[in-house]
């Protein structure tokens, strides 16, 4: 519990009654994502003012003007990738790290014998160092490596991989991401304007050959980089 004000706030609790509410309205469908949002304690990964509103299914301010994704946009993206233990994962945007751990939560759990990894790149220094303080202190350092570069050009040091998250908008696909996915690996992006975007699933079904899936209307913060804005 934590205190604020006259009032207690059960996290736990909180966490299980808005994980209950995503999957009422059908954003959570697998077990294995529902399992990640109820184990991953978003709470330790907003500004301490932001705390009491964790489970909020809102963005949230964190640093150098950037937001925590809404919790239904997190449960959205894991389950368009359709990730799996033992995945290897690059995601793009690290912000506060919650993301990230959710991630890692379901192709890294530590119960599994194989287990995958995340590589998660910010470009603002800040971020990355955020991001790495509240993945040591929830116990998913192990599992998920942080990177401070530019995210659209993706880390070939570690390519090819499973699946490649973007939690910015894009204008395009950056091409990149496209030659460091494996076959039959799933880019999840938001592409558009700086104002509106839908999000895609990408699946590389050969070397040069895709398939495109485009799921819901969606706003996010832009991707500035070499491939981006």
């Amino acid at each position: 519990m934590f205190w604020f004000g006259l009032e207690f706030l059960d996290f736990e609790l909180e966490r299980k009654r808005l994980v209950e509410r995503l999957i009422s309205e059908g954003v959570l469908k697998t077990d294995k994502v529902i399992k990640a949002m109820l184990k991953v304690p978003r709470e330790e990964f907003v500004l301490p003012e932001y705390k009491k509103y964790a489970y909020i299914d809102s963005p949230l301010p964190i640093l150098k003007g950037q937001t925590i994704s809404a919790p239904h946009m997190v449960a959205l993206m894991c389950e368009a990738a359709d990730l799996e233990v033992g995945h290897k994962v690059l995601e793009v945007g690290t912000g506060s790290g919650y993301h990230a751990a959710v991630i890692a939560e379901i192709v890294a759990p530590k119960e599994a014998k194989v287990k995958g990894h995340v590589y998660t790149i910010e470009r603002i220094p800040e971020l990355v160092d955020f991001a790495r303080k509240n993945l040591e202190k929830t116990g998913y350092n192990d599992r998920v490596t942080v990177i401070l570069g530019d995210g659209t050009l993706g880390y070939p040091e570690a390519a090819p991989y499973d699946r490649i998250i973007v939690t910015a908008a894009a204008p395009h696909e950056p091409k990149p991401l496209l030659q460091q996915l494996k076959i039959g690996g799933k880019l999840v992006i938001p592409i558009g304007s700086r104002y509106m975007q839908y999000l895609y699933v990408i699946e590389k079904v050969s070397g040069g050959k895709f398939e495109r899936k485009s799921l819901t209307p969606c706003v996010f913060v832009p991707l500035i980089g070499e491939h981006g804005w």
